[in-house]
C-alpha cells in the first residue's frame, strides 16, 4: 500500500533558558536570543513516521514541514539524517509572529500544495504540542482546516491496514485503541517512542542539503547543487501556498502575548499549610487580598 505521510516539525527556542530578552517589543517570541532546537514531541511523531515507512520502504514517503526563518531549514536536515526522504520550509517575512490560528492555516495550505502537486497525503503526524506555546491547538486546527480525521494523544500507530489506522492513545485514566480512516491527522506525545538518532551515511549524504534562502553563494560545494537535486530542499512562500497574506502571521493572529518570565522559587518562599481550619481560612484569605481568586 503506497502511503505519503507528512511530518509537521517545528524549530522552537528552547524555553527552559528564558532571560530578559526573551521577548519583543510586539509581544513575541524574540526568537534571536534563544537556541533553536527541534520541538521535542516533533520528534516522536517523526520515529512514529519512520516505523511506518520500515515497513514497506519502496511504498511509504515521508515528508517534512516545518515553518519559519531560513535557519529552520536545519529541522528538514535532521529528519533527512534519520530517514525522511524530503522535506518543505514555509517561510516569508509575513508570517512572522503568527499564532496557532495563523500557523495552521500556513500549514494546511502547504499540505493542500502536496496534496495536489506532489502526492496524496494520506497521513499528517506532528507533536502533540510545542514547548513555546504549550497549546495543542496546531494539530487539530490543521485537520479541521483541511476536513480530516484526526486522534490526539497518540502513543503509537499500531499498523495500517485497508485505508485505516489503528491507533494507541493516552487518556485521562488509562489507554484506548481507536481506528481511523484515511487520510488522518495524528498527534503524538512525549511519551511515545523517542526518535532513532541519526543515521551517519544520511548526515553524509545530506549534510550540504539546504534551503535557497540558506545559502550564501560562495560556499565550496556550490557545484553540487546541480549534481545532486536531492540537495535543494523545497521552499515556499505564502503566495506560493495560495495562501490569504491577511489570514498569516501577525494579521491573521488574534492571540497577543503579553509577556514571558522565567520564574525561580526559594526556598524561603515557601510554606507548609495543613489541613486545619485556620491555615485552609488563611490560604483563602491571602488569595484573595492578592487577587488571586475572586
Amino acid at each position: 500500500m503506497k502511503l505519503n505521510i507528512v511530518v509537521l516539525a517545528k524549530q522552537v527556542p528552547d524555553t527552559r533558558n528564558v532571560g530578559k530578552d526573551a521577548m519583543t517589543a510586539e509581544g513575541t517570541v524574540n526568537r534571536a536570543a534563544l537556541p533553536a532546537i527541534f520541538n521535542p514531541e516533533d520528534l516522536n511523531a517523526l520515529e512514529q513516521a519512520l516505523r511506518i515507512k520500515d515497513l514497506d520502504p519502496e511504498n511509504v514517503k515521508v515528508g517534512i514541514v516545518t515553518m519559519g526563518p531560513p535557519r529552520a531549514g536545519e529541522i528538514i536536515r535532521q529528519g533527512l539524517y534519520r530517514g525522511a526522504d524530503c522535506g518543505w520550509l514555509l517561510t516569508d517575512r509575513k508570517s512572522a509572529g503568527a499564532d496557532t490560528l495563523a500557523t495552521s492555516y500556513f500549514l494546511s495550505k502547504a499540505i493542500e500544495k502536496i496534496d495536489k502537486e506532489v502526492g496524496h497525503v494520506d497521513i499528517v503526524l506532528g507533536g502533540r504540542q510545542a514547548i513555546d506555546g504549550d497549546t495543542a491547538q496546531v494539530g487539530p486546527q490543521v485537520a479541521q482546516k483541511l476536513g480530516l480525521n484526526q486522534v490526539t494523544y497518540a502513543e503509537e500507530v499500531l499498523k495500517i491496514e485497508d485505508g485505516k489506522a489503528t491507533i494507541r492513545r493516552h487518556i485521562d485514566g488509562g489507554v484506548e485503541t481507536v481506528v481511523a480512516p484515511l487520510p488522518v491527522v495524528i498527534t503524538v506525545n512525549g511519551s511515545a517512542a523517542p526518535a532513532r538518532p541519526c543515521n551517519a551515511k544520511r548526515v553524509m549524504k545530506y549534510k550540504y542539503a539546504t534551503c535557497p534562502m540558506e545559502r550564501k553563494g560562495d560556499e565550496p560545494w556550490s557545484n553540487l547543487y546541480e549534481t545532486r537535486p536531492y540537495l535543494t530542499l523545497g521552499q515556499w512562500s505564502i503566495a506560493d501556498c495560495g495562501a490569504d497574506y491577511e489570514q498569516c502571521g501577525l494579521a491573521g493572529s488574534p492571540t497577543k502575548v503579553s509577556a514571558v518570565k522565567s520564574i525561580v522559587f526559594q526556598a524561603k518562599e515557601s510554606k507548609t499549610l495543613t489541613s486545619s481550619d485556620a491555615d485552609i481560612e488563611g490560604l483563602v484569605k491571602e488569595l484573595l487580598d492578592k487577587n488571586i481568586i475572586g
